[in-house]
């Protein structure tokens, strides 16, 4: 690597001695978005539907699985920040 590098080249050369990520947190990442717009969702349907709020908040396990939504420990604590915080 030059002495004279941009900041920007240093660390490209850096990062690229890094061994590849694993492929599952490849995995991971890809799914991500759809698992942001899934939350995303459900928080957006409890601000408009007062009932649905309440079933979530009184039992979000069961509304989930209700809706054809697998609970994951992810999506529920995700969930449960996102409601109690509104």
């Amino acid at each position: 690597m030059r002495e004279d590098a941009l900041p920007e080249e240093r660390l490209a050369a850096l990062l690229a001695l890094l061994p590849p990520a694993p492929k599952s947190w490849v995995e991971a990442a890809k799914q991500l978005p759809a698992a942001r717009a899934q939350i995303d969702g459900i928080v957006a349907r409890a601000e408009r539907d007062a009932e649905y709020r309440a079933r979530l908040i009184s039992d979000l396990e069961r509304a989930l699985t209700v809706d054809g939504i697998e609970p994951t420990p992810s999506l529920r604590r995700e969930l449960e920040r996102r409601l109690e915080a509104d």
